[in-house]
């Protein structure tokens, strides 16, 4: 399941996520949480779904289909995604929750207002996997380095920093795992562009992967390889899914 905003472009939230799956041979349901106004260069406005309304659409999924993960995009603040959270655990407990915690579109929209960050620790504390790019790491730990940041946040829930945005290692997503184990997982592809959409289509990716029964590290590499496909897939701003 995506719980996830409506880019009315397609290349990012709930229409890619959607894609990606289906793409990786799951079967993906889908949850609006914001209706945006938008291109892929442009964000011009965001109408937000309400904790109730995002709650009231899941619930009869939740309560037909045996749902193991849900990726979570967009939502309007930490303390509704924890009501979702908590909301959705009471009909489906042993679901696992991959968040993509998108505090500012690409297009320069910033979502979250980073004083919420004690509610954040509690979001974190129900989560499986956070899959922040290196800014959103940092003003979700206050800290001031990506490793540094990692490390912090491992502490709640396992973490992959994206690369894209490393000064120091670019292109070098790294899983951590709890307080020791850290897994780099480096670029394959020698030729990409940059896409609109592409954290989501990346954590859209290791749902899926965990979905088909891979281990958290194996889903992460195998992830990365189908969004390097995904970037490559066309010079634009928007990409293709191929397998």
């Amino acid at each position: 399941m995506s719980l996830a905003g409506l880019d009315p472009s397609a290349g990012a939230g709930l229409l890619a996520d959607i894609k990606t799956f289906e793409a990786l041979g799951a079967y993906g349901l889908g949850v609006c949480t914001a209706l945006t106004v938008q291109t892929d260069t442009r964000f011009l406005s965001v109408e937000w779904q309400s904790a109730g309304q995002i709650i009231a659409q899941a619930t009869p999924l939740l309560e037909t289909f045996p749902v193991e993960y849900c990726k979570i995009g967009i939502v309007r603040d930490a303390p509704t995604i924890l009501e979702i959270i908590l909301s959705v655990r009471t009909i489906q407990p042993e679901i696992r929750f991959i968040l993509d915690p998108v505090v500012k579109a690409s297009a320069g929209y910033t979502f979250h207002d980073t004083t919420q960050l004690s509610v954040w620790k509690q979001v974190l504390q129900q989560v499986y996997l956070l899959t922040p790019n290196y800014h959103e790491a940092l003003l979700l730990s206050g800290e001031e380095d990506g490793h540094t940041a990692a490390s912090a946040l491992a502490a709640y829930a396992a973490v992959l920093l994206k690369g894209g945005h490393r000064p120091e290692r670019q292109g070098v997503d790294s899983l951590y795992i709890g307080k020791t184990d850290i897994i780099d997982i480096p670029a394959a592809a020698e030729t990409v562009f940059p896409k609109h959409g592409s954290g989501c289509v990346l954590s859209a990716a290791i749902t899926a992967q965990l979905a088909a029964g891979n281990s958290l590290p194996a889903a992460c590499i195998k992830a990365k390889l189908y969004t390097e496909k995904f970037l490559a897939s066309h010079s634009s701003l928007l990409g293709y899914h191929i397998t």
